[in-house]
């Protein structure tokens, strides 16, 4: 058995997509899902399963969101080990930083830096990213609404064939929390 992060790409966004957490729930115990719990209205479930892996995982809650609700939501389902990884490499001082200021966007698949090649960071100063293992790490001082990287970043053509999915730094070290082993 294995503890999972589901992490829903553009749910409960802007009126679009609208997902409760109580339906999410209900889907996952649905398909054999134990202790399952959200985090959040913006899509973050955590989960114990007994089979699959992540892959697997994803496109049957992909599937499932689309069957049961009418639209589509991509999926990106991580582990443990995985999450508590990627906080731990942080480049960036995250305890120096406030939680708003520093982003991960997860991906589906390992991301080269050449994707990103045609990206000055010198042009965005102070913001800055540096990739990590089916990450990427993101520096934006006045925030993500504010943040004229961010926008470079996801420009549809940079992401092409990808799913990515962000989350701030405080549901990053929550969804480490709540992954745990014994949590």
């Amino acid at each position: 058995m294995t503890t999972y992060a589901a992490l829903l790409r553009g749910i409960n966004v802007g009126g679009s997509k609208k997902l409760p957490m109580a339906d999410l729930r209900a889907l996952l115990t649905g398909l054999g899902h134990t202790g399952v719990r959200t985090y959040l209205q913006s899509g973050q479930a955590v989960f114990t399963a007994g089979h699959g892996d992540e892959e697997s995982l994803a496109a049957e809650l992909t599937r499932s969101i689309e069957e049961r609700f009418g639209f589509r939501a991509d999926v990106l389902v991580r582990d443990h080990a995985y999450l508590r990884a990627v906080a731990e490499a942080c480049p960036f001082p995250a305890a120096d930083l406030e939680p708003k200021q520093l982003h991960v966007t997860y991906f589906s698949a390992a991301v080269t830096p050449d994707r990103y090649a045609d990206i000055d960071q010198s042009a965005y100063l102070p913001e800055e990213f540096r990739l990590g293992d089916r990450c990427l790490y993101l520096y934006a001082p006045d925030g993500l609404g504010r943040s004229k990287l961010a926008e470079a970043l996801s420009r549809p053509r940079l992401a092409k064939g990808l799913i990515a999915t962000s989350r701030n730094w405080n549901t990053v070290v929550k969804l480490v929390e709540l992954t745990a082993p014994g949590a």
